[in-house]
C-alpha cells in the first residue's frame, strides 16, 4: 500500500540569498487572483499550505477560498474514499479522480487521528468535505472528521437502548447553514428471539438530533417509518433520504425524506408503476437529482431520475444498464474475507456518481470499480495502484472545510 497521506510540516526550508520570503510574494498579489489560482489545486496539495507559514495557514482557512475551492472540486470529478475493514481494523484510503479517467492514480492511506479510540467504525456519509463516522461496535461514539485537514469533532453520547438498531444521517442545509446528525433508534424492551424476529416485530423508536455547534442531543419522539441504513449519503435539497424496510404483509417500499430545516419526515412521491414500490433499489444523487438504481434480473439495472424534486410526474426511467462482470470479480474469493461486514453489505452493483465526462461510476460487490458510458453502452474497468481488495467506496468532495474543535487546538 502506498505511503500515508500526511502534511509535510516541520521540514526545514532553505532560502536563497536575497530571495524575498514566499509569504511576502503571495501577499503582494490581488486576493481575487490568489483565490483563482489556489482554488484549482487538489485538496491534498492545498492542505499543506497550513504548514508553510502563518500567512498561508490563514489563507487555507479563508471562508471565500474554502467555498470557491469546494465549488470547483464539485464541478470536477470528486475523490473517492475507500473504507476497508479487513483484515483486522478499519482503515481509510483515498484517490483523487482525474478529469481524464484513463490517467492512472495511486491510492493513499489516510491517518485517522482517533483510530485508537474507535478502531471499528461505519461511514455514515460525506457532506461538504466532512465525513461522519459512527462506532460500529457499540453505536455510542460519533465523529465529524475532515480527512485532509485532520480536524475532527467528537459528538457527546446520546441515550442508548438494549436490543437497538440505529439508522444514521448527516447533512447540511443551505438555508439555515447548519450541519446536523440524525440518529433513528429502533428498539425493544425485552429480548424475545433472534435478530430477524426483532426486525419484523419492532414497534418502539426514537429520533435524536444533534446540531453542530450545540452541546446536547435533542429528542424528537417516535418515527412512523422503519428505514433502511443506506450505504451512501443521499442528500438532496437539504433533505436526507432513506428507503423503508418492507414488511411481511406489506412489501411496498417507500422513499422517506427528512428536512434538515424544519426537521419533519415526509414521504417522497414515486411513479404510479410498481417499479419503485415492489423491487429492490438504492438511492443515489445523479446530476443533483434524486435518483434510484433498481435491481432487475440477471444483474441488470434501471436508473430512475426525479427531474423536478417533489413532483411525482417528473420521475423518468433514464437508463438501462446491462449485465457486466468486471475482471476484478473473476478471481476466486478468499474465504477468510467473509468476516468483513463490508462484504456482506456489498452483494450487488452500486451506482456511485456521475463523472464529469458523463460516464456513470459503478461499484461491483465491494471489489471492483467500473465506468459506464450511457451513449455507447460500453463498460471500462478502473484500476488504481494500491486499492484495497475489499472496500466500500464513498464519493467525497475534498475540501478545506474545518471544525473549530480540532487536533490542532
Amino acid at each position: 500500500m502506498d505511503s500515508d497521506f500526511e502534511m509535510e510540516g516541520g521540514r526545514k526550508r532553505s532560502k536563497l540569498e536575497g530571495e524575498e520570503p514566499t509569504s511576502c510574494r503571495l501577499e503582494s498579489l490581488p486576493s481575487e487572483l490568489i483565490h483563482e489560482i489556489v482554488s484549482g489545486l487538489p485538496v491534498s496539495s492545498l492542505v499543506q499550505f497550513k504548514s508553510v507559514c502563518s500567512a498561508w495557514r490563514m489563507l487555507s482557512r479563508d471562508p471565500d477560498l474554502v467555498n470557491m475551492h469546494t465549488t470547483r472540486m464539485a464541478e470536477n470529478n470528486p475523490c473517492l474514499i475507500f473504507h476497508c475493514d479487513y483484515p483486522i481494523r478499519n482503515q481509510l484510503y483515498f484517490v483523487e479522480l482525474p478529469v481524464c479517467i484513463d490517467k492512472k492514480e495511486k491510492v493513499k492511506k489516510l491517518r485517522v487521528p482517533f483510530w485508537a479510540a474507535m478502531p471499528e467504525f461505519d461511514v455514515v456519509g460525506s457532506c461538504n468535505g466532512l465525513l461522519c463516522l459512527s462506532d460500529s461496535l457499540y453505536s455510542d461514539a460519533i465523529y465529524i472528521y475532515n480527512p485532509f485537514t485532520r480536524d475532527y469533532l467528537v459528538l457527546p453520547k446520546s441515550m442508548q437502548y438494549c436490543n437497538q438498531e440505529v439508522v444514521f444521517g448527516f447533512g447540511f442545509h443551505p438555508t439555515t447553514k447548519e450541519y446536523k446528525v440524525i440518529k433513528i433508534i429502533y428498539y425493544r424492551k425485552e429480548d424475545r428471539g433472534y435478530r430477524r424476529a426483532f426486525r419484523l416485530t419492532n414497534t418502539n423508536s426514537e429520533v435524536q438530533i444533534f446540531t453542530l455547534g450545540c452541546s446536547n442531543w435533542r429528542s424528537m419522539g417516535k418515527v412512523a417509518y422503519h428505514l433502511l441504513q443506506p450505504l451512501s449519503q443521499v442528500l438532496v435539497n437539504g433533505r436526507l433520504h432513506w428507503v423503508t424496510r418492507p414488511r411481511r404483509y406489506s412489501p411496498r417500499r417507500s422513499i422517506i425524506s427528512f428536512d434538515l430545516a424544519d426537521e419533519q419526515f415526509q414521504e417522497v412521491p414515486t411513479p404510479d408503476c410498481n417499479t419503485l414500490n415492489r423491487r429492490k433499489y438504492h438511492l443515489v444523487v445523479l446530476g443533483g437529482c434524486l435518483s434510484a438504481a433498481v435491481y432487475c434480473n440477471y444483474g441488470k439495472l434501471e436508473i430512475w431520475v426525479m427531474r423536478e424534486y417533489g413532483v411525482k410526474e417528473s420521475w423518468i426511467k433514464k437508463l438501462n444498464i446491462g449485465n457486466y462482470v468486471p475482471k476484478g470479480l473473476e478471481k476466486d474469493v478468499n474465504q477468510s474475507f467473509k468476516i468483513s461486514k463490508i462484504i456482506t453489505k456489498g452483494r450487488f452493483v452500486r451506482v456511485l456518481c456521475l463523472l464529469k465526462n458523463a460516464e456513470i461510476l459503478l461499484e461491483y460487490k465491494s471489489r471492483a470499480l467500473v465506468a459506464y458510458d450511457p451513449v455507447s453502452g460500453k463498460f471500462k474497468d478502473l484500476t488504481f495502484q494500491g486499492i484495497p481488495k475489499w472496500f466500500q467506496a464513498v464519493v467525497h468532495v475534498g475540501s478545506l472545510n474545518w471544525i473549530e474543535t480540532s487536533i490542532d487546538a
